[in-house]
């Protein structure tokens, strides 16, 4: 059976992005992202209520904008592709009642999408090859995961971290250094030249665990920014702070490629934008005589394509949802 089919049009609200996309077959068409991040940045976060308005707005102009750039009409679709489960309850609910709206009036199959198994699923794009089984480190805002993917379908979440996800460290930090918002840009950006020795942070559990924690990095940065004062050297501890999290990360993601025996080595989520990141784990994919697949830089962030590309999957197993398609805040990854 091919693992993707059909033209799917995808939707995703699941936070602070809404965004819509076309693909075809695994081939992605358009994947238009409107961002919040001006909207959130005063706040230092995201608000769901702000976010739900934003998406309000922007769902409509996407969807034209996304079936524009495929120069495709709604009459070329095949199926509608939604997230619905996990994320903010209220822009969950823009994204879905779209779907809904577009699938019940064009007579279109509705597909419901997990947002990790988009993640999971987003260095597939356009007819990449990656190997199985590998291991997956899912790194975003909300999520820190690391995961054995068998086969589309097949996921096992194997570490996991205890409290902070390696995004909201991102923030966290980002924050008290007076930097901007997203973190993960504002501490990437602010690293540049930054000495990643100079300022000794924690690492999170020790031992040869697969899980994380980074709630005692916070607290150490803050005890850092109000020991030094005027003193402190911004760039040195951006680079320091990005060094802490980028190491474990992916040490513990080559422990779990070991441990797990895989044949290759994925990284997906918002965090796999960080240049440091993508070129840390490479490496250490190299150590063990793995490949490394990461997506394009577009389809790390929050985006449609990728849930179109889950849609798709889904759609070639035949399975369908009804208009009573639920949004859940929380919800564990699907399993075939």
């Amino acid at each position: 059976m091919k693992l993707f089919s059909g033209a799917v049009l995808g939707l995703e609200t699941s936070c602070d992005e809404t965004s819509a996309a076309v693909l075809v077959g695994s081939q992605l068409l358009s994947n238009v992202i409107s961002s919040q991040a001006d909207i959130h940045e005063k706040w230092g976060g995201v608000v769901p209520e702000a976010a739900a308005r934003a998406h309000v707005e922007a769902v409509l102009p996407v969807i034209d904008q996304a079936l524009s750039d495929a120069s495709v009409q709604l009459a070329d679709i095949s199926a509608v592709a939604v997230t619905n489960r996990p994320g903010l309850v209220g822009a969950l609910s823009v994204g879905v009642s779209a779907a809904k709206a577009l699938a019940f009036v064009n007579r279109l199959p509705l597909i419901g999408v997990h947002h990790l198994e988009g993640h999971l699923l987003s260095p597939f794009v356009n007819g990449n090859a990656v190997p199985f089984p590998h291991m997956a480190l899912i790194a975003s805002g909300g999520h820190t995961e690391l995961c054995l993917v068998a086969a589309p379908g097949k996921y096992e979440i194997v570490g996991q971290t205890i409290d902070d996800a390696a995004g909201e460290a991102f923030d966290k930090t980002a924050r008290l250094l007076g930097l901007g918002y997203p973190g993960g840009r504002a501490i990437q950006e602010a690293a540049q030249g930054g000495n990643p020795t100079r300022y000794s942070l924690p690492r999170g559990l020790s031992g040869d665990t697969l899980n994380f924690s980074f709630s005692g990095l916070k607290t150490a940065v803050l005890r850092l920014v109000e020991k030094e004062g005027g003193q402190l050297d911004v760039r040195d501890a951006a680079a320091s702070i990005q060094e802490a999290i980028v190491s474990v990360l992916a040490d513990r993601t080559a422990l779990a490629a070991e441990t797990c025996a895989t044949e290759g080595i994925t990284l997906v989520g918002g965090v796999a934008a960080n240049l440091a990141l993508r070129a840390r784990l490479q490496h250490k994919a190299g150590q063990l005589g793995l490949p490394f697949v990461t997506p394009p830089l577009d389809l790390c962030t929050d985006n449609a394509g990728m849930i179109s590309l889950a849609g798709s999957r889904r759609l070639a197993l035949g399975q369908r949802d009804g208009l009573d398609l639920e949004t859940l805040p929380n919800a564990p990854l699907p399993t075939e």
